[in-house]
């Protein structure tokens, strides 16, 4: 008799274990852990945060050099702020939703530098000589106003990320992870793009200009490996070397501001030698795509189908 009792106590626990397993997946299949997607989406704010007060503060050095002459040029400066402070924001969120005022800011800043890309392209063309060496040194940098186009995107990128309640994160579709890894990985390579360009025409005077135009691409092809699936062997070397461009974007700035001080008058005629020696506000934007790129590795970690 006790024997069946306890067979029959038996059955009833291992059913009730059951029951508790099935409501357990249903549970996180209606209401997924949010945090990692949480937190990669607040590190694509601050990342956004970062390449905004680059374009803020290069854009208002260079359009004052150009002494704001299409009322347009003010356009950057706005948005950049905007940018910069919606970024702050959502730096500090830690709730699992988009904020509409913050996804408008971000939406527009990316259309400001599709914009201003096409501005800067008619300015270099509109010259004699067209699309030239000379042009390309001198006229308005083609790659410039992609900075704050990225600064968008990655805003506009963490919102989507807020947003998704699936138990794997996806943004348009596409596996979170994997694209945010493939759109830094492209923002790196444009950004040592433009770096070459001017470190050109600067005719690498100092061995350490080659430093963007060397370490970035490399961090862009460890994320195009992430992105398409072939890095997990290599993720810790991927991480190190994005934490090393990161660091890039600073050293470059300290660098920036040496050959400040070189120019006549160095630090001293400022008014001058900031507006005709290197641009110290353009570095950092390696190290918001760095944080990018790391906010990526993240989504890949805690969601390998990402």
């Amino acid at each position: 008799m006790r024997t069946a009792i306890d067979k029959t106590m038996q059955n009833q626990l291992v059913a009730i274990a059951a029951q508790l397993d099935v409501l357990e997946k249903g549970l996180s299949q209606h209401f997924p852990r949010r945090e990692p997607t949480v937190r990669a989406a607040r590190r694509l704010n601050g990342a956004s945060g970062i390449l905004s007060m680059s374009v803020l503060a290069d854009s208002g050095i260079e359009h004052y050099r150009g002494s704001f002459e299409n009322k347009a040029m003010f356009t950057p400066l706005v948005m950049s702020a905007l940018s910069l402070a919606v970024s702050a924001h959502g730096t500090a969120d830690s709730r699992p939703d988009a904020h509409r005022i913050r996804d408008a800011v971000y939406a527009a800043a990316a259309l400001t530098g599709v914009v201003g890309t096409g501005f800067h392209v008619y300015n270099v063309l509109k010259r004699p000589g067209r699309l030239s060496w000379q042009n390309l040194f001198y006229g308005a940098p083609l790659g410039a106003p992609m900075a704050i186009l990225l600064s968008g995107l990655l805003g506009v990128y963490s919102e989507r990320l807020r947003d998704d309640r699936g138990a794997s994160p996806t943004v348009f579709g596409l596996p979170a992870g994997r694209t945010l890894a493939a759109l830094t990985g492209a923002g790196l390579l444009g950004t040592a793009g433009e770096a070459g360009l001017l470190h050109f025409r600067g005719a690498y005077h100092n061995p350490f200009m080659y430093a963007p135009v060397t370490i970035p691409p490399v961090a862009a092809g460890l994320l195009g490996a992430a992105a398409a699936g072939f890095s997990g062997r290599t993720r810790w070397l991927t991480r190190w070397w994005l934490r090393l461009t990161a660091l890039l974007g600073f050293a470059g700035a300290g660098f920036h501001a040496y050959g400040v001080s070189r120019n006549m008058g160095g630090w001293r005629n400022w008014r001058q030698t900031v507006l005709n020696g290197p641009p110290l506000p353009a570095p950092p934007s390696f190290t918001g795509l760095a944080l990018a790129g790391l906010a990526a590795l993240g989504l890949l970690e805690d969601h390998t189908d990402a």
